[in-house]
């Protein structure tokens, strides 16, 4: 194909992907509406399941592609909603590790038994290999912007 024929084509994929990007706000939202949790709030909870220690709020944002504002906003309402702890970072004055708390491990556990059975179902009808290449090509355009 033509190199100037694709412009148009990634633009269309760019849309595409944000038009997905509020569908999966807005089903993040719906599933985490029984524990309190937004997909705001899920994405926190998922960045510090997913580490192997506690994080920074800044490496929470980079994690995220959020800003730090934002993510600290959400770190103390869901710190005072007892879903996070707080912990001195002896190597920052300032930045504390923020780490789930027991409720914010079962909320988190419970989040993604639902989703996991939300991803199957949604899922239906698209095959293994479309899949795997959707999340390669994702991941290649992804790494070109980031790069």
């Amino acid at each position: 194909m033509n190199e100037s024929h694709k412009g148009p084509i990634f633009t269309d994929i760019v849309l595409e992907v944000f038009k997905l990007g509020g569908l999966l706000v807005s089903e993040g939202d719906q599933m985490g509406s029984e524990f309190g949790i937004t997909s705001a709030r899920w994405k926190v909870l998922g960045a510090l399941a997913l580490s192997d220690e506690p994080q920074t709020v800044p490496q929470i944002a980079r994690s995220m592609g959020l800003t730090r504002q934002a993510v600290q906003r959400l770190v103390d309402a869901m710190h005072d909603d007892a879903l996070l702890m707080f912990s001195e970072n002896p190597g920052h004055k300032r930045a504390k590790w923020i780490s789930l708390s027991e409720r914010g491990k079962t909320v988190f556990s419970k989040l993604s038994e639902k989703q996991s059975g939300w991803a199957i179902q949604c899922s239906e009808g698209i095959s293994t290999t479309e899949l795997e290449t959707a999340l390669s090509v994702l991941k290649r355009i992804a790494h070109a912007i980031d790069h």
